[in-house]
């Protein structure tokens, strides 16, 4: 009686595909994976039964939040500007000057606005405190001349 079996393989040395017709013979590894594994958004394997019972398969569906990013503007702290400007008129024109910091030195600083602590450690210190104010474009009328 044996006890021991053969591999196939084994017995399959010196022919072609041990057996099996041409396919590779690995699962479902060939065909892209089980279930819907390869359906991303370039895949092709199982695009026509996506786009047949699948579809709306792509893309955001229901309710989306909306962008709860705040603007961003230019901030500079009073600090820095004592670390990084000389003493005398400092223009920051698309800045706006925050508390943050010590400040030493006069500084004369025009900004585009200011907050209540920056205001008061630049008059403190010895300094002015400048708002720029936005210009506006100035309105062009043209007057037709009426010849009578």
């Amino acid at each position: 009686m044996n006890l021991k079996k053969k591999k196939k393989s084994v017995r399959m040395r010196g022919t072609r595909w041990h057996g099996f017709a041409t396919k590779k013979h690995k699962g479902s590894g060939n065909k892209g994976g089980k279930g819907m594994a390869g359906t991303g958004k370039k895949a092709g394997q199982k695009l026509s039964y996506i786009h047949r019972y699948l579809m709306p398969y792509f893309g955001k569906q229901g309710f989306t939040s909306k962008s709860t990013r705040r603007k961003k503007t230019n901030q500079i702290n009073v600090g820095d500007i004592q670390k990084k400007c000389k003493p005398g008129e400092v223009l920051l024109e698309n800045y706006k000057i925050l508390g943050s910091g010590e400040i030493k030195d006069k500084f004369i600083v025009k900004a585009k606005s200011f907050s209540k602590s920056a205001k008061e450690k630049i008059e403190k210190a010895g300094g002015k405190v400048i708002l720029l104010e936005k210009e506006s474009k100035p309105k062009e009328y043209k007057e037709k001349k009426k010849e009578e």
